[in-house]
């Protein structure tokens, strides 16, 4: 599911222009249109935000959950509840899958099974592109299109564009049940490969948590020589503001596979490294993150490309 980490990267989510950025669209649907009305297979508190979108928006929406009760604000608020997941795919052209887990969609991929014949099946779960790429052939041997998307936001946004929806999979779907899509966030389609949506979601979200370990660790550092956290904080996110264009030139670089001295050479950061892990050491606290960096640009070095910068150390991280 969705995590605060990918809520704030919603804000800085560069796309290429190879990509197809739809922003959310308002209209209200004819609920008695066979093409507006739409199954949504799970209500935990993402499902339920999206069901009741769809409801808002005017389209009949059919609901199922494994714990019937979750459906019955959603149908006073007048959705249909399903007593079986084959049933409520039944209801639908389109088949919205909600749910906590990967484990917890092949759940449910298996008691619906054929009812999904010549819909278009969604999956909003959290998961990997293997993962991704298998549903799609899961579908496809049942005469139902695929559509992976992943969800970068909280439920109470759901409906308006500070949600992130990318997705990847049938283009024909896309382009069928795309203002529908739409209606829940802002929605980027990433090509027919069904796993490029989770490789976006997965990537990006891990940024997040990259930076923010690295943080913690700081946070950690300045705490321990006496500094106030919170005022040290405050310096440091202006500071983290000159990272976006930092980020942009190092992924030219590595696209390119020419590597800039970004942040100076080589051999010159390696002795600072020497520094900020003597200075972690000296007050007990965790160094390997410097360690590993430190030894990334030794190798580096001693393979004569001092004079290259950081982003270089990406040559170094596929795995032998």
């Amino acid at each position: 599911m969705a995590t605060e980490v990918s809520r704030l990267l919603t804000h800085h989510y560069h796309l290429s222009e190879r990509r197809e950025e739809v922003m959310l669209t308002t209209t209200t649907a004819d609920p008695t249109n066979r093409a507006s009305q739409v199954t949504v297979l799970g209500l935990g508190d993402m499902g339920s935000a999206i069901a009741r979108t769809f409801l808002d928006r005017g389209h009949r929406t059919t609901v199922w959950n494994r714990t019937a009760s979750k459906a019955l604000p959603l149908v006073d608020a007048g959705a249909t509840a399903a007593a079986t997941a084959a049933e409520a795919a039944a209801a639908s052209p389109l088949v919205v899958v909600c749910l906590l887990d990967g484990a917890a969609v092949d759940k449910v991929l298996n008691a619906v099974d054929a009812a999904v014949a010549g819909k278009v099946l969604v999956n909003l779960t959290s998961g990997s592109p293997q993962q991704a790429r298998a549903n799609d052939r899961w579908a496809g041997a049942r005469g139902a299109e695929y559509l992976d998307g992943k969800i970068m936001g909280d439920p109470p946004y759901v409906g308006t564009p500070h949600v992130m929806f990318p997705f990847s999979g049938s283009r024909t779907a896309f382009e069928a049940h795309g203002p529908m899509l739409r209606e829940l966030g802002t929605v980027v389609y990433h090509g027919e490969d069904a796993g490029s949506a989770a490789v976006e979601f997965m990537a990006q979200v891990a940024v997040g948590y990259e930076i923010l370990i690295g943080f913690l660790h700081t946070l950690r550092l300045v705490q321990a020589e006496g500094v106030d956290v919170a005022e040290f904080a405050e310096r440091a996110a202006n500071n983290v503001a000159a990272l976006p264009p930092l980020l942009t030139s190092i992924g030219n670089a590595v696209r390119a596979g020419e590597y800039p001295p970004d942040l100076g050479p080589l051999k010159v950061q390696a002795a600072l490294m020497d520094d900020l892990i003597s200075h972690r050491e000296s007050i007990g606290v965790e160094a390997v993150r410097m360690r590993e960096v430190k030894g990334l640009m030794d190798r580096r070095i001693a393979d004569g490309f001092g004079a290259q910068g950081f982003s270089s150390l990406f040559e170094l991280l596929a795995k032998s």
